[in-house]
C-alpha cells in the first residue's frame, strides 16, 4: 500500500475526500491490525487467533477494559513484538539523524482545538524499533491514530515509502503551563519509560511503568508499552491515558492522570498480572544520570563543577525517618536496600539549583526535575532499592531507584498499586528537620578519606547543645569536628574515614538535641 500523498490529504479542494475523512477511513481498516502489531507478531498467524481482541476504531471505551485485556493476555504465552519490519533506512539512523525527524508544525493531535494539551506521535527508528499502538478516546469512543507521514518533517533524512502501517514508537505531550503557550510536558517512548517536567524545567529523570529483575542473575526484563489510549481532556482538566504493558513475566494495566504545573503531577493506578512467578518486582521505578560531583569525581578530567541530573535518593520511611543518600558513580555495581514498611515517599532529587554547582552552559543540570513518589495506600513490607552502575558518559542513566515488595508474586496472581508522582523543583512537603545541603569528599591524612557534610535549616546553627551521631561499619571515624555558620543556618560536620583495608564502608550521620533528631539521616557507602 503506497502512503497517501500528503499534499492531497491537506487540500480538500483537490477534488477528493478531506484529510480527516481519509484518515478516519484508513483508521477503521488499520487500527485493529496496528494494535495487534503493537502487541505481538506471530509467524503465519494473526494475533486475533492468539490474544484477546482489542477495541476497534469507533468502539466504546469501557472502564476496566485495559485491565481485562492485561488479565487475559497474562494467561497466554508471551509473544515478543516485531522489530524486523522496519527498513535499514530507519533502523540504521544514528542519534542525530533520528532527532532530525520532528513533528511538522500544526500537525499535532488537537493542535487546532485550543485545548490544554497536544499529542505528537513519535516515529519509529534508530533504537526505538518497537511499535506502540496509539488511539484517542473522544466522547467515550475509540478513535484510531494511524500512521501518517505528513505529521513529520525531516532535515537531511528521507523517510522511506512503507508498504504497511508501521505505527509509532511513542508520543510527546505538550501542555500550557500557567495558561501560556504550548511547551514540552511529557514523553512516553522506549520500553515502559516516561518523563515529565514542571514549569521551566528540562527533561531529566526517567520513570518506569514496571521494573522487573534489575541487576538480577536471571537477567533484567524490560516491560514495554504495547497500547495507549489517550482521553480528550476537558477544559482545565488533567490529561488521562490508559496503558497496556507486556513482558515475558507479567502484564500490567495503568490509568495515568497528568497535570502540568510548577510541580507537575502524575497519578498512577495500576495492576500487575503475573504471567510467571516473580520474585523481583519493582514499583515506582525511576532512573537518572550521575557522572561526577563534589563528593565523587572519579576519573573526571572535566572543566565543569559537576555533571548529574539527580544528586541523591531521598526517603521518608513508614516510621517517619527522613533519609538522604547521595548517589555515586562507582567503579563496580553497587546495590543498596533500605528496608521499610509502608513508606511515605521516596525519590531521586536534584537539590543543586544554582548554575555554579555545575558550570555547564549546555546541559544546565540545575534545571532538571526532582521526582518524588508518594504511595497511595499501604504498600506493606519491602525495601526502597538503589542501584548505582559505573558510567563513563553523562548520557547514561546509571542510577535506578524503586520499591521492591518483600512478598514474591505467584504465577496468576494480581497486584494492585497506586501512587502519585511529583515532578518538581522541591518536594511538596519538605522534611520536618534540617536537610543535607552538601556532601564533599577528598583525600584526608595518611590513607584516610575526608568528608564535609552540611546540614541547613532555620535556626539550626544557633547556640545550643547538639550531639553528632556518627557511625561506620566496618572501618573507623577519626577527627570529627562540628562547625557553625549561623549566617546561612548551616552546620558542617567534618570527619575522616579510616577504611582499615576494607573495600566498603557504610556511614550514618545525623544531628540531635536531647535525643531528638534535628536533621535528616545522611547515609553513604564508601568504596575505593
Amino acid at each position: 500500500m503506497t502512503p497517501p500523498n500528503p499534499d492531497f490529504l491537506d487540500d480538500p479542494s483537490a477534488g477528493g475526500p478531506s484529510r480527516r475523512t481519509v484518515l478516519r477511513q484508513a483508521g477503521r481498516a488499520a487500527f485493529a491490525s496496528a494494535l495487534a502489531g503493537g502487541l505481538a507478531a506471530l509467524p503465519g498467524r494473526a494475533l486475533a487467533d492468539e490474544a484477546p481482541s482489542l477495541p476497534a476504531d469507533g468502539a466504546p471505551f469501557q472502564p476496566g477494559l485495559v485491565a481485562d485485556l492485561a488479565r487475559a493476555l497474562a494467561k497466554r504465552p508471551y509473544a515478543a513484538p516485531r522489530t524486523d519490519d522496519l527498513p535499514d533506512a530507519l533502523t540504521g539512523l544514528n542519534r542525530e539523524q533520528y532527532a532530525a525527524i520532528r513533528t511538522r508544525p500544526g500537525s499535532a493531535v488537537w493542535a487546532e482545538a485550543g485545548l490544554g494539551f497536544t499529542v505528537e506521535p513519535l516515529h519509529r527508528g534508530s533504537v526505538f524499533r518497537s511499535r506502540v499502538a496509539l488511539a484517542l478516546v473522544e466522547e467515550g469512543v475509540v478513535r484510531a491514530l494511524p500512521y501518517d507521514p505528513a505529521r513529520f518533517e525531516t532535515e537531511g533524512v528521507a523517510l522511506p515509502a512503507l508498504k504497511d502501517d508501521p505505527g509509532y514508537s511513542g508520543f510527546r505531550l505538550r501542555a500550557r503551563f500557567r495558561g501560556g503557550d504550548l511547551a514540552d510536558f511529557a514523553v512516553f517512548q522506549g520500553a515502559s519509560f516516561f518523563r515529565l517536567v514542571a514549569t521551566g524545567q528540562g527533561f531529566g529523570v526517567t520513570a518506569r511503568a514496571l521494573t522487573l529483575r534489575p541487576a538480577d542473575a536471571k537477567g533484567e526484563e524490560f516491560p514495554e508499552f504495547r497500547a495507549v489510549w489517550i482521553e480528550r481532556p476537558g477544559p482545565g482538566g488533567p490529561l488521562v491515558l490508559h496503558a497496556l504493558v507486556d513482558s515475558p513475566s507479567a502484564t500490567a494495566a495503568l490509568r495515568m492522570s497528568l497535570r502540568p504545573g510548577d510541580a507537575s503531577l502524575c497519578d498512577v493506578e495500576g495492576t500487575v498480572f503475573a504471567r510467571a512467578a516473580i520474585d523481583h518486582l519493582g514499583l515506582g521505578g525511576m532512573t537518572t544520570s550521575y557522572l561526577f560531583g563534589p563528593h565523587d569525581r572519579r576519573g573526571a578530567d572535566d572543566a565543569r563543577a559537576g555533571a548529574y541530573a539527580s544528586g541523591g535518593l531521598q526517603i521518608r520511611t513508614g516510621f517517619d525517618e527522613a533519609i538522604w543518600r547521595p548517589v555515586r558513580n562507582p567503579e563496580t555495581l553497587q546495590i543498596s536496600a533500605f528496608v521499610d514498611e509502608n513508606p511515605k515517599g521516596f525519590g531521586l532529587m536534584q537539590r543543586a539549583r544554582g548554575y555554579g554547582a555545575f558550570q555547564d552552559d549546555v546541559q544546565h543540570w540545575e534545571w532538571r526535575p526532582s521526582l518524588w513518589l508518594e504511595p497511595l495506600g499501604a504498600w506493606g513490607p519491602g525495601a526502597v532499592t538503589l542501584l548505582e552502575i559505573p558510567s563513563d558518559s553523562e548520557f547514561n542513566e546509571n542510577v535506578l531507584a524503586y520499591w521492591r515488595p518483600k512478598a514474591a508474586l505467584a504465577a496468576g496472581a494480581e497486584l494492585p498499586f497506586s501512587y502519585r508522582q511529583h515532578w518538581c523543583w522541591q518536594p511538596p512537603e519538605p522534611p520536618p528537620v534540617a536537610q543535607v545541603s552538601g556532601t564533599r569528599s577528598g583525600r584526608g591524612t595518611e590513607n584516610r578519606r575526608l568528608f564535609l557534610v552540611d546540614f541547613t535549616g532555620p535556626g539550626l546553627a544557633a547556640p545550643g547543645d547538639i550531639q553528632t551521631q556518627l557511625g561506620v561499619a566496618p572501618g573507623a571515624i577519626t577527627a570529627s569536628t562540628l562547625y557553625r555558620y549561623p549566617e546561612r543556618d548551616t552546620l558542617r560536620v567534618a570527619f575522616e574515614l579510616d577504611p582499615r583495608g576494607e573495600k566498603s564502608c557504610e556511614l550514618r550521620l545525623n544531628l540531635q538535641r536531647a535525643g531528638t533528631p534535628l536533621t535528616e539521616t545522611w547515609l553513604y557507602r564508601w568504596t575505593p
